[in-house]
């Protein structure tokens, strides 16, 4: 069972309700809520008075058609933001010197959908293993230091000229010999 509830023409640009929503989405309805009530941004009231109409929506539609549904089975399916029209929230403020700027207020439309059957995990990449899955996270860090998956880089240091000429191994031509001294 699928219930749906929007919420529009919210104040507040709609980038700045995304980092609300982000935190909610796939998450259980409770659970939800309760990051809802304790995020400390402007948006978090509005969404979650539209999740808890989305799950009054669940509810009724479960009476209507006869079925016993358990609000605590809920979780956030899809939850995306729109941006509302901006036209006529253009404010002009104060600025430096009798100059004004012009500032352009936003609205954005919330919509929510819950629903109550098993959340499906996501399934691999074609053509990934189990064991690929596992050692992608060990290369990436490999890279990030700059060296090779498989051995660490050496440090290179520039021998000394008179220490290079004593730890130089004897050839065994004797053209070797003369040109070394």
């Amino acid at each position: 069972m699928e219930s749906k509830a929007s919420a529009k023409y919210l104040r507040g640009s709609a980038q700045k309700a995304r980092l609300v929503i982000d935190m909610i989405r796939g998450k259980n309805v409770n659970k939800a809520l309760a990051i809802l009530q304790y995020t400390n941004k402007r948006a978090a009231d509005s969404i979650e008075k539209c999740v808890r109409s989305a799950i009054a929506n669940a509810s009724e539609a479960a009476e209507k058609a006869n079925i016993a549904i358990d609000p605590d089975e809920l979780w956030v399916k899809a939850c995306f933001v729109d941006r509302g029209p901006s036209k006529n929230r253009s404010r002009m403020r104060p600025a430096p010197q009798g100059r004004a700027y012009r500032e352009k207020r936003h609205f954005c439309h919330v919509t929510i959908l819950l629903s109550s059957d098993e959340p499906q995990k996501a399934a691999p990449v074609k053509g990934q293993t189990a064991a690929t899955e596992s050692a992608k996270p060990a290369e990436s860090k490999n890279r990030k230091r700059g060296g090779a998956a498989s051995a660490p880089r050496a440090k290179h240091t520039a021998p000394k000229a008179e220490s290079a000429k004593s730890e130089a191994p004897a050839e065994t031509s004797g053209d070797a010999e003369t040109s070394a001294e």
